[in-house]
This record gives C-alpha cells, structure tokens and sequence, in this order.
C-alpha cells in the first residue's frame, strides 16, 4: 500500500490541479479505484499528522494536492512575480507542441492576447521567428530546451504519445513532466 501511496502522492504533486479518482487510477497503473479510495484515506490521514505545509483535499470523486491556508500568504508573492503569467505560459506551451508553429494558427487558437504572449517569448528568448509569407514561423530555441531541462527528441516523443490532440493543460503537463 506505501507503494500506491507514494505513486498517488507524485501524480498529485505533478499535475498541481484536481483529478478524478478515475484519472488517478489510470495514471498511477492501478486497475481498482476502489485501491485509490483506500490509498487516498490513509494519505489523508498521513498528511493530516503531519506537521507541513500541504493538505490533501477530497470532494466527491476528485482529490487534489494544496497548501494550507496557513501557508498561502507564501505562494501568492511568488506567483505575482512569475516570469510568465498562465496565458504566456499556455501560449507557450501550444507553440512547443506545433513546433515548428505559424503565428497566425497560434492567434487563431489563442486570440489577439497571443501577440503579446509570443512578443514577451521573443524578448525571454523561448522562441524566434522568421517571415513566412503573409505569416511568421515560431520555432523553440535551445535556450526553451536549456531553462525547462528538456531533451528536444524526448519532448517530441511525449507529445507523439498523447492519442489525441492534447488540450493545453496536457501539454503543460508534458513540459513540466520532462523537467
């Protein structure tokens, strides 16, 4: 049961949003959400004796991962001053998946926000761009691959993984799986 436990408690920390006891099951390899339910309380109760910062949440059949009240007043400075907001981020993170990306899909996808989403990109050095035709071409920089600690090959093969055309969040995950 540590085993499971210790497999739950990764998944939670890595996705960092509320999950479906379904979800987790699939995500951890284990076949019985009724092992979930089970693993879930006792990591519950684990975390409730012990003398940290982070709680374990349960509604109906999502769980998710936080900080404690107590300790909020912490992370809320650090994620005023982000270096990306989220919707840099997401803008980012479609760019990484289409690599190489056409400006104009990428506006299309994400609104007019998305210019200065890819012109702050441009001034980090995540990315580069270069005229094609009536459009520019966006393409990842070693410089993306340097400061997230990605492989280009590896980050490729995860988004060749994913059977579907994975949502935005998917694709954070990928890039935050990686690093």
């Amino acid at each position: 049961m540590e085993d499971i436990k210790n497999r739950i408690e990764a998944i939670l920390f890595t996705v960092g949003r509320p999950i479906t006891f379904e979800e987790l099951a699939s995500l951890c390899s284990i076949g019985s959400v009724g092992i979930v339910r089970d693993a879930l309380q006792q990591l519950v109760e684990d975390y409730k004796n012990r003398n940290g910062a982070l709680t374990i949440m349960l509604d109906n059949n999502v769980v998710s991962l936080n900080i404690k009240k107590d300790y909020l007043y912490l992370t809320t400075k650090l994620l005023s001053e982000s270096e990306l907001d989220k919707s840099t981020q997401e803008t980012l993170a479609l760019i990484a998946y289409k690599n190489p990306a056409l400006q104009s899909e990428i506006i299309k996808m994400r609104g007019n926000g998305a210019y200065d989403h890819i012109a702050k990109l441009k001034e980090l050095e995540f990315i580069t761009s270069e005229k094609s035709g009536r459009t520019r071409r966006l393409k990842l920089t070693s410089k993306f691959y340097d400061y997230f600690d990605v492989v280009e090959d590896k980050l490729q093969q995860k988004f060749n993984e994913v059977n579907k055309q994975p949502d935005t969040q998917e694709v954070l995950e990928i890039v935050a799986e990686e690093k």
